[in-house]
């Protein structure tokens, strides 16, 4: 069996990860492969090891806009420790990688056998409603410059790689801009040395030059997680 290599799963007691892992069997991560749709019953739940997922808020007339991400700290399908069967948003592989994965029907079983798990899940529910929260405030209040810098550094937090892979298409509709602005901002960047931009590869040159470029939801993003699950 693969190392563990999920937050989630790690922090749980050997008893219950044993059998949590035995549950699962491993899932590739698939760039642009789409895990969930809002208004959909969730079938399988993921615990990314590597990889990262972009959770996504539909709104009618446009593709919708990013509010949340799931690396290795999290899980997809953490509403069902709620009770809730479909999730409020649309699930895409950002980054392809890795996950375990079991079925929806084993995870309320582990569920309910592990008061470990369970608190875990209200921890981690708590970190994402955080991170929604503070998208929310983040597109409407924040510059382009400070949102995409936020982005990125989320991105390669989740990639442990200083090179990932995106398009200036995809940027926009994980911003919910207009690729223009998207294009200008992340130029201004590279300019700046912060950056390096090739055929759809981007390496971070200057980790603290972005952290100073995003907004301060960058850092409370990161203090929630640490208070709750560090």
């Amino acid at each position: 069996m693969a190392p563990v290599e999920n937050h989630l799963i790690k922090r749980l007691p050997e008893k219950d990860r044993q059998r949590l892992l035995a549950a699962c069997e491993p899932a590739q991560l698939t760039l642009s492969d789409v895990l969930a749709e809002p208004g959909t019953p969730t079938r399988d739940v993921y615990f990314p090891t590597h990889g990262f997922i972009s959770l996504v808020t539909l709104v009618e007339g446009s593709p919708g806009v990013e509010v949340g991400m799931v690396g290795r700290e999290g899980m997809l399908g953490a509403q069902l420790a709620l009770g809730v069967a479909e999730a409020p948003w649309r699930a895409l592989v950002q980054g392809q990688g890795a996950a375990w994965r079991l079925k929806a029907s084993a995870f309320k079983r582990e569920l309910a056998l592990s008061p470990a798990l369970q608190r875990g899940l209200q921890h981690y529910l708590y970190v994402l409603m955080a991170q929604q929260a503070a998208s929310a405030g983040c597109l409407r209040f924040h510059l382009i410059g400070q949102r995409l810098a936020r982005w990125l550094l989320m991105s390669q937090d989740r990639a442990h790689s200083n090179s990932f892979h995106v398009t200036h298409e995809f940027l926009a509709y994980m911003l919910g801009m207009r690729r223009v602005g998207v294009t200008a901002a992340a130029s201004a960047m590279q300019k700046a040395g912060l950056i390096e931009y090739r055929r759809g590869e981007l390496t971070v040159l200057n980790r603290p030059g972005l952290e100073a470029a995003a907004c301060g939801c960058y850092t409370a993003d990161l203090r929630t997680y640490a208070q709750l699950l560090g």
